[in-house]
């Protein structure tokens, strides 16, 4: 399972990266207005196309869809970094961007469930967590580091990253769907929405908040800190790298090897907790220093959380994994998409507000983990009654 695993850890982080690289570099080239716009529409499509690609790939292979997704998604970076400063041109890069990571997020998330027994599911789902969360955070690490060399740079390497991942997938990477296991081709195609059912549905709007409230700060958090400390686009690469690397620990040490089945609720719940304290510790920033730490604080709670609810939804889920994890996909879509224009509304009104939203939310979250566990519950002394 590791060559397996690694190409799709590989592909994760490459998605990803592409979401947040813009975030340190577009405040040198655009208002905060067409930023949350190239966000949320990079969001919205791939929030549209996610199960479409599920599906698509329940009926021809995971490999297929994967390979077109790195494709477009290559060609995406290239537009990006030829755009030259027309808003026109960055905002038809980010609606390929979104097309094309639609296919290659609902896929990667889907192989992992083929491949992995119920037993080894948590692992297997604490490695696409570490692969997103990295992505997430290093993505604007790599954008602020980069853009010493030049603006465009960024986009570039992102571009010729996504090109070896597709050749590296393509030489490496084993169909995971048998073809016995496919939807029938004349099948109607299941609509996402099926696999928001019974106890699973609280943590889908689980998810969607620890996203939600990710994306806003990933949004506002340059704008804060430049009004904080005088953050530029290098400190704030600084700041990703580190938190990040603090992620992958969390995630790839603790989550891989420590969490077995059965734990993941506690674990959910003790993230949730650690990523409202990071929320209120932003606040307090002072310095590139503090803001690395209250930032790393974060990361390690976020870190907890979405592996643990990616691999509860793969074990529970009575669709299939391409549908679920396509729904999955979506409400990561719809909160990046929400995330990014609550964030920028509530900074206007006061810089503090969206960190504030932030922490409240990641509490107020905790409640949907006891309703998911009280369903849970229901669901099971149902079955045993029947």
């Amino acid at each position: 399972m590791k060559k397996p695993m690694l190409t799709i850890m590989l592909i994760l982080m490459t998605i990803f990266i592409g979401f947040g690289i813009i975030i340190p570099i577009m405040p040198e080239l655009v208002t905060p207005f067409h930023l949350s716009m190239l966000l949320v529409l990079y969001s919205a499509v791939s929030f549209i196309m996610s199960p479409f690609w599920g599906s698509l790939s329940d009926r021809i292979g995971r490999k297929p869809v994967l390979l077109m997704g790195l494709g477009g998604f290559s060609l995406s970076f290239l537009i990006f970094g030829l755009a030259d400063g027309h808003l026109w041109i960055m905002y038809v890069s980010r609606l390929l961007g979104g097309l094309f990571s639609g296919a290659a997020t609902a896929c990667a998330v889907a192989y992992v469930a083929d491949i992995t027994t119920p037993e080894q599911r948590t692992k297997g789902m604490g490695m696409v967590g570490m692969s997103i969360g990295l992505g997430f955070i290093f993505g604007p690490a790599l954008g602020g580091l980069l853009s010493v060399f030049g603006l465009q740079t960024p986009f570039f390497a992102s571009a010729i990253l996504s090109l070896i991942t597709l050749i590296f997938a393509a030489n490496v990477l084993q169909e995971s769907l048998t073809q016995d296991k496919r939807s029938a081709p004349k099948t109607k195609r299941v609509s996402r929405w099926t696999a928001f059912a019974g106890p699973l549905k609280y943590l889908y709007v689980l998810s969607f908040f620890v996203t939600f409230t990710l994306a806003g700060m990933e949004a506002t958090l340059q704008y804060f800190e430049i009004e904080r400390i005088e953050a530029s686009a290098f400190d704030m690469g600084i700041l990703f790298l580190v938190s990040g690397i603090v992620g992958a620990a969390i995630q790839g040490g603790v989550v891989r090897r420590f969490i077995k089945s059965g734990d993941e609720t506690k674990v959910i719940g003790i993230g949730l907790a650690i990523s409202a304290l990071g929320f209120f510790l932003i606040l307090l920033s002072s310095s590139l220093l503090t803001a690395t730490i209250y930032m790393s604080v974060f990361a390690a709670g976020n870190a907890l959380i979405r592996p643990c609810v990616t691999s509860l939804i793969t074990q529970k889920t009575k669709v299939g994994q391409g549908v679920a994890s396509g729904l999955s996909s979506s409400m990561d879509s719809l909160g990046r998409i929400a995330g990014p224009l609550m964030g920028m509304g509530a900074f206007h009104l006061n810089i503090r507000l969206p960190f504030l939203i932030g922490g409240v939310l990641c509490l107020a979250a905790i409640t949907l983990l006891f309703g998911f566990l009280a369903a849970d519950r229901n669901a099971k002394a149902s079955a045993s009654a029947a």
